[in-house]
């Protein structure tokens, strides 16, 4: 176990410059300097994330490790026969990306799942579009009649229609079929009428806690459109339906994270039998980057009997454990304190949606787990949902002297208030934003919560005033998991209609390629190995086309990545044109 992950468990802090300044001198010559180096980076655009030091003009790796970075000259008498030498020219090289919060194994099942996503991930439109799609799937797998359907991606935001699809429009795609579909934010679901028959789901099923079925207009009949935890009275999601090749699903996602330059992968909420069968393909076969899984909160026992790996193992270790609070801003369940400017169809003009788990079990679940040392990422959009988040956080920490370094982490965190954030930097949590809602959902929080709140989602800058350690994320697969586009994004805050949302909160570049690298790392308790380019840390690198520093911002999402390395070994290099 590292140094910096076993103070997990008592609670010091760890000193990145001293790890640093531990691994030797500012051309980074560790003691086994003379051995060869198997690839040394040679360019003017190293960009090493690190805060302080000179510019570094070439890097040297040995096995899984950045053995030097400093002058050219220095690092290339490391070179030795085998040694391959990588001219950067006007390419940069940084260190490998960091997925703050993502679904690894859900990105995975939409591979070859049925997609519905609108531009710019698919081209659905219309509700005739996902009744068409439904309609060709079906034929096309000759799938046979009272066999289920499912299928995601659908966004009511962006429909023609600007509304779910409801039982009456997927029963026109089929009736002889069980159909459900999951909304893009994954906190929906919608069900042809067999699906609700066969889920035994009627007028006279009551609302499950958390959750909410849409009526029709003065009936109470299902009008097939259900919210947060009644979506599982018609079954799994499609992105966590059960699959045979888990293994092979999962290297596909794997594969699929490389391409976009990330290196540390992390699957939040898995299922306990999905955490058995990854470590089992880890010990197998190490996997091609690392991955960090979250499995799901739900009692006390899962509480009680999570373990924590401190190392990864084949590329696989357990970091902690996920909960959740409420649902989603684009699915209009996020929990808020004010009521919505627009809330869903039918809902009274005081609508502030609701939570979606038992306050008090999380209460007793964050607080044992905190106390033991497990790092919790906690789901929380609304900023009801976020007083709740901090309320459990503090409760836990009460009384502790020193406080623990528990770097809790808010997942989401898009209706944070300025107050709020001076909770979280007092208590020591680390809110991880889903800024890539600027773009694909901003013009829509503009029309739920009003200009004001609409345009201060993802409160970066107020963040920085405050000094809240942070981080940003894609959330895959709500958005597709394109590291690059979340930097651009998180920069320029443009809504697919073009608005500014809320310019006074944007990044500047280093700050958004912070979020990703350095500070994601301090989030995993891993700032001691990742998250920059310096001698003793692993050899995560990216190399891009250009330097995102020094590019136009509004060009940073077209900055493609040309290789990948992992582990010091090249895990994606893109095909040559």
């Amino acid at each position: 176990m590292n140094a910096c992950r076993r103070r997990i468990f008592i609670t010091a802090t760890c000193a990145l410059a001293g790890a640093v300044a531990a691994s030797g001198p500012a051309a980074g010559q560790p003691p086994d300097a003379g051995a060869a180096a198997n690839t040394i980076f040679v360019g003017d655009h190293i960009v090493t994330m690190e805060p302080d030091g000179p510019p570094v003009e070439a890097v040297a790796v040995r096995g899984e490790t950045i053995v030097a970075a400093g002058a050219r000259e220095d690092v290339l008498a490391l070179r030795g026969d085998a040694t391959r030498v990588v001219e950067l020219g006007e390419r940069a090289l940084l260190p490998g990306f960091i997925d703050a919060h993502g679904h690894f194994l859900a990105v995975g099942m939409t591979l070859d799942a049925l997609a519905l996503h609108p531009p710019p991930v698919g081209d659905v439109r219309t509700i005739d579009d996902i009744v068409g799609k439904i309609r060709a799937w079906i034929a096309e797998r000759e799938i046979p009649p009272g066999e289920m359907v499912s299928g995601g991606g659908y966004d009511d935001s962006l429909l023609a229609e600007n509304r779910h699809p409801t039982r009456y429009d997927l029963d026109r795609a089929s009736a002889e079929h069980p159909i459900v579909l999951t909304h893009v934010s994954g906190h929906l679901r919608t069900a042809n009428s067999l699906a609700l028959r066969t889920a035994g789901v009627t007028a006279d099923t009551p609302d499950p806690p958390g959750g909410h079925i849409r009526r029709v207009g003065g009936t109470g009949e299902p009008d097939g459109v259900l919210e947060e935890t009644a979506g599982g009275l018609v079954g799994s999601s499609w992105l966590f339906r059960p699959t045979d090749d888990l293994e092979g699903l999962a290297r596909r996602a794997i594969d699929v994270y490389t391409s976009y330059g990330t290196t540390t992968i992390q699957d939040g909420a898995t299922g306990a039998e999905m955490v058995r069968r990854l470590r089992a393909a880890a010990d197998r076969e190490p996997f091609a980057a690392d991955v960090a899984v979250f499995p799901r909160f739900g009692t006390m026992e899962d509480a009680e009997s999570a373990t924590l790996e401190a190392d990864y193992r084949g590329g696989l270790r357990v970091a902690g454990v996920k909960m959740f609070l409420d649902g989603s801003p684009q699915g209009r369940t996020a929990w808020v304190t004010e009521p919505y400017h627009e809330g869903p169809p039918g809902a009274p003009a005081d609508y502030r949606a609701y939570g979606t788990s038992d306050p008090d079990l999380y209460r007793a679940g964050a607080a044992h787990l905190i106390r033991r040392g497990v790092p919790i990422l906690v789901h929380a959009n609304g900023d009801a949902a976020i007083d709740l988040m901090l309320d459990g956080v503090e409760a836990a920490v009460a009384g502790l002297d020193p406080p623990p370094d528990h770097r809790s982490v808010i997942i989401h965190a898009q209706l944070m208030r300025a107050d709020q954030l001076d909770r979280a930097a007092a208590l020591g949590a680390v809110p991880s934003f889903f800024s890539a809602h600027a773009f694909f959902w901003g013009d829509w929080h503009r029309r739920s919560f009003g200009e004001a709140r609409g345009n201060a989602i993802s409160p970066i800058r107020w963040a920085i005033e405050r000094g809240v350690r942070f981080t940003v994320h894609n959330d895959a697969p709500v958005v597709p998991p394109d590291i690059m586009r979340l930097v651009s994004i998180t920069v320029n805050r443009r809504t697919r209609s073009g608005h500014v949302l809320g310019p006074e909160q944007r990044a500047t570049v280093r700050e958004a390629l912070h979020a990703v690298t350095l500070g994601a790392a301090y989030q995993y308790f891993e700032e001691d190995v990742k998250g920059s380019i310096a001698p003793g840390k692993q050899a995560d690198l990216v190399v891009l086309e250009r330097n995102p520093l020094t590019a136009d911002p509004a060009e940073l999402e077209h900055i493609r990545v040309v290789e990948t390395f992992s582990r010091g070994r090249s895990v994606y290099a893109r095909p040559a044109e």
